[in-house]
């Protein structure tokens, strides 16, 4: 399978006006390969660099350091071909919302040197690959959250790209929206367009994503599928929530459970413990008894197999939320 983008040491910071340079850099030296025709999720807490990341990738943003090859062009020596190759839907749309759907998407086929029977053409390609038709005649400032998004996607596929580059395209969607959006992203995967995602949603990372790459603080911590990535971690999964009163001393804690020889690894992230354990049905008893022996009572607790939440705690400690660190997305 040949690659639709190949990245090697990508780097980005910003500058103040006086030329320094800030303390935080947002992107501090990605690699990362995506095969033509698959889902590639790009997952990580708001704040980690993906967005930086992503606007390298479309030309919006001027390379610091490294290269990138998309849709077989050097970002850095053919941006134009690059631009002609590539359909990008940024966070925040771009649809003219006192235009109707099918007036949004003429215009774009226009722009894009299209006459107009074409990029009616085009037009009515999309509407039934993306299921919008019903929504076309109406203007667009009429369109709920999902519809106006479905659209979104349509025009970041007017020019038929190689690559669809996607800047967390659920956010703020509720269930349902998300889970059809989810399935109109599979119909443009399996049509053949290669699909970057960003996102940082475990559960649509999980659930849309062939290959997956974690950033965090501007690096890449982890790549794979999401079962390569859920497999690193074997073990079971007991998630603990003590009396908000008994997490005040978490090396106590610690000491009461390491000793037992069925817990592999303990962490704790916030106001909750994390025990990886061979069998979590025949270590939950031990741990209730362990707890009720040190006094300490139990909120809540949960029993799972690895997650890509828990993936993301072993690379870097932390679980996979906004933290509102970083500074740049």
């Amino acid at each position: 399978m040949s690659k639709a983008i190949e990245v090697a040491g990508l780097k980005k910071s910003f500058h103040n006006r006086k030329g320094k340079r800030m303390t935080v850099e947002a992107v501090r030296g990605v690699s990362l390969s995506v095969e033509s025709g698959e889902i590639f999720g790009f997952l990580g807490p708001n704040g980690a660099g993906k967005t930086t990341t992503l606007r390298m990738l479309t030309t919006l943003l001027p390379i610091d350091e490294g290269k990138a090859v998309v849709a077989g062009f050097d970002l850095k020596k053919q941006q134009k071909e690059v631009r002609r190759s590539i359909g990008y839907v940024g966070q925040s749309g771009g649809a003219d919302l006192a235009a109707t759907g099918m007036e949004n998407l003429i215009l774009a086929g226009r722009l894009y040197g299209m006459g107009r029977k074409e990029a009616q053409k085009r037009a009515d390609e999309l509407a039934e690959l993306l299921d919008i038709r019903e929504l076309l005649p109406r203007l667009t400032k009429t369109y709920s959250g999902g519809q106006k998004r479905r659209l979104e996607v349509a025009l970041g596929m007017v020019q038929t790209p190689k690559v669809l580059f996607l800047d967390e395209p659920t956010t703020g969607l509720d269930p349902q929206n998300r889970a059809n959006l989810w399935e109109q992203i599979r119909r443009l995967r399996n049509a053949g367009t290669t699909i970057f995602l960003t996102t940082h949603y475990l559960d649509e990372a999980d659930m849309l994503a062939d290959r997956l790459a974690i950033m965090d603080y501007g690096l890449i911590v982890a790549q794979g599928t999401p079962n390569e990535l859920k497999q690193q971690i074997s073990n079971d999964v007991i998630r603990i929530k003590l009396k908000t009163e008994q997490l005040t001393d978490g090396d106590a804690i610690k000491k009461l459970l390491k000793s037992e020889p069925y817990i592999h690894e303990i962490r704790m992230e916030g106001d909750s413990i994390h025990l990886y354990v061979d069998d979590s049905a025949k270590a939950g008893p031990h741990v209730f008894a362990l707890l009720e022996r040190g006094n300490m009572e139990i909120d809540t607790i949960s029993f799972s197999r690895p997650s890509l939440d828990d993936v993301f705690l072993k690379q870097t400690g932390r679980l996979l939320r906004d933290t509102g660190k970083g500074g740049v997305a």
